[in-house]
């Protein structure tokens, strides 16, 4: 499985961050370890949303269209 998450900072609530992985329990590890450039500066994270995709091209499409103004305004209001 594949599964884009959502994470936000606990440190600053307006800051999250969308990513996809096939572990996602080890990569908010990473996240909270400071283990990725773009969020180091705002950890700690706490996960928000995950959701899961059998097929990796349609995971990565969807976190794609999740970091676009309608995807951000699609999450913002499902999520």
């Amino acid at each position: 499985m594949h599964y884009v998450y959502i994470i936000r900072s606990i440190k600053d609530s307006t800051r999250r961050y969308i990513g996809v992985t096939q572990d996602v329990e080890q990569r908010l590890q990473k996240h909270n370890a400071g283990g990725s450039p773009h969020t180091s500066m705002h950890k700690p994270w706490t996960l928000e949303t995950i959701i899961g995709f059998a097929d990796k091209t349609k995971a990565h499409a969807f976190e794609r269209y999740l970091k676009t103004g309608s995807g951000f305004a699609f999450a913002k209001k499902h999520f």
